[in-house]
């Protein structure tokens, strides 16, 4: 019976979803720390402070309890391709070996196994969640996250509307929606609407915002709340309150109620504000935006002629 150190990561529930069931030959030894290099693009971004502390007082108590997967590069050294956590940890404890796991494999294939393991991790935020997601899908669909997107939307476009495609668009999109499901399917945790309706709003959050969800200082339900909050300082200051004072959801609501609403810019002060910009612009030297000027004058001019 092979112990789950034996056996790493093909246990990670999606990666023979992705890979095929076949088991490829790996070599299990131990090496240096510092043979091990992290790759040029981490999944990963941001990890608790705290539950580093916890992992490395187990590791230095313990050691190493399962092999990281590496993969051999040219230079004779290694590239991490899933167990950061461990790695980092080994580092700050001092560790001058680690158990690995090697095995050969493409930048595709090594990205994807990195993705799959932090998607499946209990502590992964959902900005982490939300942006390793798509960017497992624009992998395995040979783009970009953008257009990753775009497929989900046209999708539910199409379901909202009972639209139809062409022959030839509907054969490509087809294709495209099949490797959709299939990444859904091995990541385990949504479906490809639930994930565009729940998930996708997060990343117009605004950055303030998003990266106080990035470090896990605030959950979902009141980043959400807060972000309503048009004004920056206003938005700042309601976002560090709930921090430090461990705001509830409804409190945050109240906090949010009570701000003095700001004063309305007049419509005077807009118009020579726009006029200082349209005169620094240069529109008319672009000749499809100054046919736009000329319309929007010619709207002026006839609104002054009443």
């Amino acid at each position: 019976m092979k112990t789950r150190s034996e056996k790493p990561y093909r246990q990670v529930m999606g990666v023979d979803a992705l890979f095929g069931t076949d088991e490829p030959e790996v070599a299990k030894q131990t090496i240096s720390v510092s043979a091990i290099h992290l790759p040029a693009h981490q999944p990963r971004r941001y990890f608790d402070p705290q539950r580093m502390e916890r992992l490395v007082d187990s590791v230095k108590e313990y050691g190493i309890l399962e092999n990281l997967l590496v993969r051999p590069l040219s230079s004779g050294q290694y590239e991490l391709v899933a167990g950061e956590r461990r790695y980092r940890a080994a580092k700050e404890a001092g560790l001058d070996e680690v158990p690995v796991t090697i095995r050969e494999l493409t930048d595709d294939q090594a990205l994807e196994i990195a993705l799959i393991e932090n998607l499946q991790r209990e502590d992964l935020n959902p900005v982490e969640e939300t942006e390793g997601v798509l960017q497992l899908l624009a992998n395995r669909l040979g783009g970009t996250t953008n257009e990753a997107i775009a497929i989900l939307n046209r999708k539910a476009y199409l379901d909202r509307t009972e639209g139809e495609l062409d022959e030839v668009t509907e054969n490509v999109f087809r294709n495209q929606w099949e490797v959709v499901e299939g990444v859904f399917a091995a990541v385990g945790k949504f479906t490809p609407e639930s994930f565009r309706v729940s998930r996708l709003p997060l990343l117009k959050l605004p950055s303030d915002v998003l990266e106080t969800l990035r470090q896990g200082q605030l959950e979902y339900t009141k980043a959400r709340a807060i972000a309503g909050v048009k004004d920056d300082e206003q938005r700042q200051e309601i976002l560090e309150e709930a921090i430090a004072q461990e705001l509830s959801l409804s409190q945050i609501k109240e906090r949010i109620k009570s701000l003095k609403p700001l004063p309305e810019e007049s419509l005077k002060s807009r118009f020579d504000s726009t006029y200082k910009q349209v005169k620094k612009s240069g529109l008319w030297d672009d000749p499809r935006r100054r046919k736009q000027l000329e319309k929007l004058l010619a709207q002026m001019e006839s609104l002054l002629a009443e």
